[in-house]
């Protein structure tokens, strides 16, 4: 069976990078400006880095600062508990500070070396104890911050903002009946919205079978999915 490359813009798909943050269509001008600051973002993160590497403490502070919340909330959605999401973060980046020469540029950004020792700790703690996945919604889907932020020019009164956040709710609740590959899939690729190539780093895959896993963990969203939120 040959599996897509792609995972199939359908209205499952769509509707979940419209309630990731993401958009379906995006014009090419307006696609290029956000390429460029994602570019410019990505450079100043690298820069940081190698100043830290020179020994530069502020440096590292600023980089805590860029990526806590994308370490939290990943941490968080995958363990489900406030104060262990906040004591494997704090972990995170201690080790991240230990290690900070030990990392080099390879393309990508580094949020995702951030996360790829969060998920490690994450493991670590899996295999070491019992616990019950529960997923947070409150904080994961606080209005207004990333991932489903609303961008300045929007306005939205509190009806729709109650039905925004019951449908991402209900959204995040049929992501965690995933298996635990395609969950990691769906939160990496849509949640703290890491290309491909990142999700296939973190999760040590290959890109094709990321691309895999994401369709298959997309058409699985399709049946949990209540008919009225395809």
């Amino acid at each position: 069976m040959t599996v897509p490359t792609a995972v199939s813009r359908g209205p499952v798909f769509m509707f979940a990078e419209r309630v990731f943050g993401r958009t379906s269509a995006v014009p090419l001008s307006r696609q290029a400006a956000d390429d460029e600051r994602a570019e410019a973002a990505k450079a100043e993160a690298w820069d940081l880095v190698r100043a830290a590497q020179d020994g530069d403490s502020s440096a590292f502070g600023r980089l805590y600062d860029r990526y806590v919340d994308v370490v939290y909330r990943y941490v968080l959605f995958r363990l489900g508990d406030r104060d262990l999401a906040e004591d494997v973060t704090s972990e995170t980046f201690l080790r991240a500070l230990r290690r900070i020469t030990s990392v080099s540029y390879q393309g990508r950004d580094v949020g995702a070396w951030f996360v790829t020792i969060a998920r490690n700790l994450v493991l670590d703690h899996v295999k070491s104890s019992r616990f019950k996945l529960e997923v947070v919604t409150d904080e994961v889907t606080e209005p207004g911050s990333a991932p489903f932020s609303v961008g300045a020019a929007t306005q939205v009164g509190p009806e729709q903002e109650a039905i925004s956040r019951a449908t991402r709710a209900e959204l995040l609740r049929c992501v965690a009946e995933l298996g635990d590959d395609q969950r990691e899939c769906i939160v990496l690729r849509f949640l703290q919205g890491l290309s491909v190539a990142e999700t296939a780093e973190i999760m040590n895959r290959n890109e094709g079978a990321i691309k895999a896993l994401q369709h298959r963990a997309v058409r699985r969203l399709a049946q949990l999915l209540p008919t009225g939120l395809r």
